[in-house]
């Protein structure tokens, strides 16, 4: 009986001294995981836009309404040819409704007016052939020459310039922001005479892309932020 209380003396000895070993390399390992490191990484680039929504629009005065509808079919038909014979397909020419304003009718206003009815017209081309588009645009004047009265309006009817092939640069973006990321951690880590660890958790940001700048709107800087945390080591 002595001999049993004598032994389970030393077990427990022995564990009390294993228990007493094993703490400390518990408690450091167990602080190598509260200490990290955030870091971020970023990748720009700067694509062409490969879509353009041009809107083209013109107005047409008159005070017969028939004269006014027949001249908005002949202007139509000049911007058309316009068009086509600059590079634009058919396909990617559409006609709005005409809208129609009756100043006679308008009772907030007068009627000296010189001309009756003031039409708004709005042809728009949708395409990808940006650069064909952007010859189109720098030779409205020929329009003018022809007595077609265009309208810049910008806030109506702004040109949209896009660029929707993201998902082929998604792959080596977020590969380059993770890269650059982690550069970024292991200077960290060589500074603060620590090893970089694993990855504790990682965010990819959303992407954003933006003209580079107002007077190049054809030209859209991509970016995206990748955020990591990284477990550190002595």
């Amino acid at each position: 009986m002595d001999k049993a209380k004598l032994y389970a003396g030393i077990c427990i000895m022995a564990g009390l001294i294993v228990m007493g070993t094993m703490i400390p390399v518990a408690v450091n390992k167990y602080m190598s995981y509260t200490r990290t490191v955030d870091v971020k990484g970023l990748c720009e680039r700067e694509v062409k836009a490969d879509k353009v929504i041009w809107p083209i629009t013109y107005k047409v005065m008159g005070d017969d309404l028939q004269s006014t509808y027949q001249q908005i079919d002949y202007k139509k038909k000049q911007i058309i040819d316009f068009l086509v014979a600059g590079g634009i397909d058919a396909t990617e020419i559409s006609v709005s409704s005409p809208k129609i304003s009756d100043k006679f009718a308008n009772e907030y206003g007068n009627n000296d007016r010189l001309y009756r009815y003031v039409t708004t017209c709005v042809i728009t081309v949708c395409s990808e052939k940006v650069d064909t588009v952007l010859a189109l645009m720098n030779k409205q004047s020929e329009l003018i020459k022809q007595g077609i009265t265009l309208s810049g309006d910008n806030w109506e009817n702004p040109t949209e310039f896009k660029f929707e092939g993201l998902n082929e640069l998604k792959p080596s973006m977020v590969e380059e922001a993770t890269k650059n990321a982690r550069e970024t951690a292991e200077k960290f880590a060589k500074d603060s005479d620590s090893e970089l660890g694993k990855i504790k958790k990682a965010s990819q940001g959303s992407f954003s892309i933006e003209n580079r700048d107002s007077n190049t709107p054809h030209i859209k800087r991509v970016r995206v932020v990748s955020s990591i945390t990284y477990y550190l080591s002595n």
